[in-house]
């Protein structure tokens, strides 16, 4: 059956249309025809709609003096078009009486191409979605690619596949589609070709960019911030973590309720089985801010508890090491090394997110309790800093910072001063802390060298025992040092 849609001279309304031909590997199955009195080509709106709404094709009826059809100018996708590229191919303008073009042979060999470029499998295992990543930059380029390379491993971490990664360079944002529309265009041409429906974007959005986003492309939306929630979502396996992260997921979804974006439901996963994605959608502010006020006397609940334990370890006197750091740097590495452990590793960002604390005994006979905490990551939404702000609590009660940081990243100056700016931002930057240079089995002698004495840091490779030596060293030296402090603080002052 085939349905002809008929407009005004104003606009044209379009219905919902099918599933079956409504899928992100397919064209709509509509051509638009409309006449152009003037007789001018297609114009920019034109082909703007052609991409946007993955029209078959588009035509302008262009008219004579006299009203009478004379020529048809036709634009179809270009199927192998990529990102900077038109997206489109305009053929020459055919008499309107005799158009040299069979049109169902045209959709039916674009579609054969759109099929030929989809990947026949997913190259990471089954059950993995594939986005394209978008990030606009004001000049920094170089910045703006290694902030870009992060998100891939954000993305990564999340179980998504980066099928093509968009970097606009634009001083001022588009405040309604945060990138330019003719960048999106491209976006949408190239999600077809890709046949994904998910943009990530590296900045956070406001929820009414969100919405034109989703309404013109009809691809889902998520942004950083959105990311890394389901990230954590997805990794917490204490009940602390999981009300942790449904209360941060609840804050961020609290000012979106008025936009239906179906990149929503991606707030589901992992923290129980009814998440506050596509079903929070259906009740109303109240309800949230109730289910907000529960979580927040569950915290409370278990800050409590937290203080308690923090109690009877001070009488005791038992020093606390909390090792922090950049997330991925190798901070759970070093705790198994440290203290023959198991805690789970693996090379993902956020691979391990829930606190773990183990008992660590010195070779001067004397123990501390050392935690591995969650990692940072530059811009950590704030929403998830005051949610995680009970676990954060157990670096407020350590004696010493651990700072562990992956020198073979190239970028581990950057991450160092972003875990200096939030410890900043936690009031922890004055605790006393030894730095640990993870990794130097990945860089060069005289590098490695130039570092350790510009940040006054010790050289260690988690992988190896062997080189924690010194590192043990100065931790001991450190704790040594506060135990004979207290112990002096302890001692009745004579007559």
């Amino acid at each position: 059956m085939e349905t002809v849609l008929v407009g005004g001279p104003q606009s044209l309304y379009i219905p919902d249309l099918p599933k079956s031909r409504g899928g992100r590997k397919r064209l709509r199955g509509l051509r638009l025809i409309h006449t152009h009195l003037e007789s001018e080509p297609l114009t920019e709106d034109d082909l703007m709609d052609l991409v946007f709404l993955r029209l078959d094709c588009i035509g302008a009826v262009q008219v004579d003096a006299n009203g009478g059809a004379v020529t048809l100018e036709v634009a179809h996708i270009q199927t192998g078009a990529g990102i900077g590229s038109r997206g489109f191919e305009v053929l020459a303008p055919m008499p309107c009486h005799d158009p040299d073009l069979d049109f169902p042979a045209l959709v039916r060999s674009l579609e054969s191409e759109l099929e030929r470029n989809l990947p026949t499998h997913s190259a990471s295992g089954e059950g993995e979605e594939r986005a394209i990543l978008v990030s606009v930059a004001d000049s920094d380029r170089e910045s703006a690619n290694r902030s870009m390379a992060e998100l891939v491993e954000l993305a990564r971490a999340g179980g998504i596949i980066a099928a093509d990664t968009v970097i606009q360079m634009r001083r001022q944002k588009n405040p309604r589609f945060f990138i330019g529309k003719g960048k999106l265009s491209e976006i949408v041409l190239r999600a077809l070709q890709c046949g994904v429906d998910l943009l990530i974007f590296d900045q956070e959005l406001n929820p009414s960019q969100v919405r034109a986003i989703t309404d013109t492309t009809e691809l889902r939306v998520v942004d950083r911030t959105q990311l890394i929630l389901d990230i954590f979502a997805q990794r917490a396996q204490s009940r602390e973590g999981k009300v942790q992260v449904e209360m941060a997921q609840l804050k961020y979804l609290l000012p979106r309720l008025g936009v239906k974006d179906d990149a929503l439901s991606r707030l589901t996963g992992g923290i129980g089985t009814r998440g506050p994605g596509e079903t929070t959608l259906e009740i109303n502010r109240r309800r949230i801010k109730d289910r907000i006020s529960q979580l927040e006397d569950s915290l409370r609940d278990l800050r409590k508890r937290r203080n308690l334990r923090r109690t009877r370890r001070t009488r005791k006197q038992i020093p606390v090491i909390s090792i922090v750091g950049y997330t991925n740097a190798g901070k759970s590495t070093l705790l198994n090394a440290l203290t023959h452990s198991s805690v789970f590793v693996e090379n993902k960002l956020f691979a391990t997110l829930d606190p773990v604390s183990r008992r660590l005994r010195f070779p001067k006979d004397f123990e501390v309790i050392i935690t591995d905490t969650v990692g940072f990551i530059r811009d950590l939404p704030k929403d998830l800093v005051e949610a995680f702000s009970a676990t954060l609590e157990e670096l407020q009660e350590a004696d010493l910072l651990l700072h562990v940081v992956d020198i073979g990243n190239p970028r581990f100056e950057e991450q160092i001063e972003a875990v200096e700016n939030t410890l900043a931002r936690l009031e922890l930057d004055s605790k006393p802390t030894v730095m640990a240079f993870n990794k130097i089995d990945l860089v060069g002698p005289e590098l490695l060298e130039q570092k350790l004495r510009k940040h006054g840091g010790i050289g260690i490779s988690a992988a190896n025992p062997r080189t924690l030596h010194p590192l043990i060293s100065a931790m001991e030296e450190r704790i040594a040092g506060f135990l004979d402090r207290e112990v002096g603080l302890s001692e009745p002052v004579g007559e």
